[in-house]
């Protein structure tokens, strides 16, 4: 049909032919906007962040439910390729225990200048980039409870909002995760560290590599030397005692999004985005806020 331009919002919600409102406005205007929409018996999909509290999504989970309409969110990220490598190197042990994850995503710009860089409109980069971050991580871990959170946000070339941000979280079974943007020399996308290796994505060029141990013991250890002596603590490992393996091969496709969003739509099916994780994710961006205003670990009352 090509596209139709409307005068006023109510004259496209009276479009009977509008099954699905997409909202990409600025983060302030999602909530009354979904609310009209499944007032006006249409389906909703929300841009991220979703809102601007964990109270104003209740008020929108309970508009969803009043009317029966589809409520979700576009968290496109899932479908990255580079967190479904990670995802599966997890899921498979392939590292054995995982003790820590870093995923940071860095630039030097801060925040971008226009609605984003203002408080009344939801900008700041835990709201931009950190919800995609959290989002992921929490899919990946699923039921495993966070326990703790600390961070701390930056004001470099913005003095409203965040413009980077640090944020570790522990996770139930010993797993600390750290997320994280801003500087000039960029750090791996993301860093795993297990029992038995470490994986590196360096870049969304998914240059990387995983180093895993054979299992043989090392019996002599060649010293290194350092500006102070020789240390054999931080020698590196024989190379008969390491392994080095490419990658797996793992790719996303963001249209499944969409089309879980039909198949929810015409025959039932289950939410691929659903609205207990992106409550989830809102509280722990809220914790974040709170840690970093009171510079202490916040204890996450982490309801999975």
């Amino acid at each position: 049909k090509g596209f139709s331009v409307y005068e006023t919002e109510e004259a496209m919600l009276a479009d009977s032919d509008i099954d699905v409102v997409l909202i990409a406005t600025p983060n302030d205007c999602h909530k009354p906007i979904a609310i009209r929409a499944m007032h006006a018996g249409k389906n909703v999909i929300s841009e991220k962040p979703v809102t601007l509290s964990s109270a104003d999504l209740l008020e929108m989970e309970k508009v969803a439910k009043e009317t029966g309409k589809l409520f979700t969110v576009h968290q496109n990220r899932r479908w990255d390729d580079d967190f479904l490598i990670i995802k599966k190197l997890v899921e498979e042990q392939k590292l054995g225990h995982v003790f820590r994850i870093e995923s940071r995503v860095h630039g030097s710009r801060g925040i971008p200048g226009d609605w984003r860089k203002e408080k009344v409109h939801g900008g700041g980069m835990v709201l931009d980039w950190g919800v995609h971050l959290l989002d992921q991580i929490l899919y990946m871990y699923g039921d495993r409870k966070i326990e703790t959170v600390y961070a701390s946000l930056t004001n470099i070339t913005n003095q409203e909002v965040d413009d980077g941000f640090t944020a570790i979280l522990t996770f139930e079974g010993g797993t600390e995760v750290l997320v994280g943007t801003n500087n000039y020399i960029s750090l791996p996308r993301w860093y795993v560290l297990g029992k038995d290796g470490t994986a590196v994505i360096r870049d969304w060029q998914l240059t990387g590599e995983i180093i895993r141990k054979t299992g043989k013991t090392e019996e002599t250890v060649i010293p290194v030397k350092t500006a102070a002596g020789l240390t054999k603590t931080m020698a590196p490992r024989r190379e008969d005692t390491i392994v080095k393996e490419d990658l797996p091969k793992v790719s996303g496709d963001i249209a499944d999004f969409h089309r879980n969003v039909v198949a929810v739509i015409r025959d039932g099916a289950e939410p691929e985005i659903k609205l207990f994780q992106v409550m989830r994710v809102m509280k722990l961006m809220e914790a974040i806020f709170q840690a970093a205003e009171t510079k202490q670990v916040i204890e996450f009352q982490d309801q999975v």
